[in-house]
């Protein structure tokens, strides 16, 4: 200690005068007048006199031995078990009235072998090499062997590289999209839908479902529309609903992909998809930092299904992440459109917007979609009647309504035809005839126009993809029976 050193440099300048007092205070760094009061004090109080006054007191910012016994044991309860060190101390400060700085409670939770869940590859091999050492100390074997790392040992190859990426210069230019899956709240597998904008760093939209679905980023693009505008582009990864729901899949209506795009290309919204996780890294990570949150938060306020989640996380993705990590929206210039057509974004046009597409054809005056049967009426609920096998394009909308488009010429509502009557006109006293009721049909505009989706459908990458394989799959199967003998030029065997 220094207080020791002073004390013995001075005891033996005392004990032996003959020694030069300008050493000492060369030594230590002090001028000369310094030491004279050191030599004065010593004579006077002796030893006691290079004791500091504070040395046997507690300081008053002294974290009391309750309040560490405290902090641990609320880490390793149900609630807060698993949080990063600095979550936990925002928790500690809004749940539990415990104020103490983020370095004290790593200081604490360090102390009792308690270690953050995601650590730094550095601190992760420092505490593997000082395990090691305790081991060998242990053992009786005292001596370590260096380690040597050549630098070339550390190189990847070019490929293998992912270097930083500068941020876009605008709010809205590049808007990133991601499903997340894991035990958000309720100990089952849901998958988080999220967005986040480039620029900024600032959540743009976020909905959990079962699965990673088409109606999962269509919560999330609505989102977006209705809070911010219309982005210029979106970048996505190469699975699931940004390329096919199963491999090989033909059904046009269950092609994701195909359905967003088109959704998107109304809109003038690019999309461009990706592979490798890392050219996407500012949503990767956002998952990270989401997946270490908000289960704690979800425990804390016992939300356990997606209804209450999705509602909760609406209200305040804002307080729980964007005040806190990303950058103020008046930071840079936006280039968010708010308009479409020359409207204002509204509710009822995104709804419209985020709509399936796909093909029927009229049997019996009706339509059949997903496992029910449903007639044609126009505005003024009239039922309309058109020759068997005409071809209808039914728009499934976000809210859940359906229309149906006659030769991209006219827009008509889908009605669904009950299985059994709800009233008997013979047995029931109090029947009365249905009555036509209007209903609000959509303008016939370019959206519905089922040349253009198909258009639109066959540019698709993966859908020609898939006619070839197609094609490939009929002639290898015809080469066969033509080895077989079942087939002679073309024409089967009598």
């Amino acid at each position: 200690m220094v207080q020791e050193a002073k004390y013995q440099a001075v005891k033996n300048y005392v004990d032996h005068p003959e020694r030069n007092k300008l050493r000492i205070a060369v030594n230590f760094g002090v001028t000369p007048r310094t030491v004279n009061r050191w030599i004065a004090n010593y004579r006077k109080h002796g030893k006691s006199a290079f004791i500091h006054g504070n040395t046997t007191l507690e300081p008053d910012c002294k974290i009391s031995d309750e309040i560490r016994k405290n902090v641990v044991s609320l880490y390793q309860g149900d609630i807060y078990k698993g949080s990063n060190f600095a979550h936990f101390t925002e928790l500690l400060d809004q749940y539990e009235g415990i104020h103490i700085s983020e370095q004290s409670v790593r200081n604490i939770l360090h102390a009792a072998g308690i270690h953050p869940p995601k650590m730094w590859r550095s601190t992760r091999k420092h505490l593997r090499q000082e395990e090691k050492q305790r081991e060998k100390v242990q053992a009786g074997n005292k001596s370590t062997a260096d380690i040597t790392v050549l630098a070339e040992k550390n190189k990847v190859a070019p490929e293998d590289g992912h270097s930083l990426r500068e941020r876009c210069k605008y709010f809205g230019e590049l808007i990133q999209m991601d499903a997340s899956s894991y035990e958000w709240f309720g100990g089952i597998v849901t998958n988080l839908h999220v967005s986040i904008d480039d620029s900024l760093g600032r959540i743009t939209g976020a909905y959990f479902d079962k699965e990673e679905t088409l109606f999962g980023y269509y919560n999330v693009l609505k989102q977006i529309l209705l809070r911010y505008g219309i982005p210029a582009k979106f970048l996505t990864d190469r699975r699931t609903v940004f390329e096919y729901t199963r491999k090989g899949e033909q059904d046009i209506e269950k092609d994701t992909f195909t359905q967003f795009s088109y959704a998107c290309k109304q809109l003038g919204i690019e999309i461009e998809t990706t592979s490798v996780p890392e050219a996407k890294g500012r949503v990767e990570r956002l998952n990270q930092t989401l997946q270490s949150r908000l289960p704690i938060i979800f425990r804390r306020e016992g939300i356990t299904d997606i209804d209450s989640a999705n509602e909760f996380l609406s209200s305040h993705i804002d307080e729980l992440f964007n005040d806190k990590f990303s950058m103020p929206v008046n930071h840079t210039k936006s280039v968010f459109e708010k308009q479409i057509g020359g409207k204002e974004i509204d509710e009822a046009t995104v709804n419209l917007i985020c709509s399936t597409l796909c093909s029927r054809v009229l049997i019996g005056q009706c339509i059949r979609f997903n496992k029910k049967m449903y007639k044609l009426i126009d505005e003024n609920g009239v039922q309309q009647n058109y020759a068997d096998h005409t071809k209808v394009t039914v728009i499934h909308t976000f809210d859940n309504q359906l229309y149906a488009s006659i030769n991209d010429a006219r827009m008509l509502k889908l009605e669904e035809i009950p299985v059994n009557a709800e009233k008997s006109m013979t047995f029931d006293a109090d029947y009365e005839a249905p009555k036509p009721r209007k209903v609000t049909i959509p303008p016939m505009n370019h959206p519905w126009r089922y040349s253009e989706f198909e258009k639109h459908a066959k540019s698709q990458r993966h859908r020609i993809e898939m006619e070839l394989q197609k094609e490939d799959m009929f002639l290898d199967h015809l080469q066969e029976n033509v080895s077989a003998g079942y087939m002679v030029m073309g024409h089967r065997v009598a």
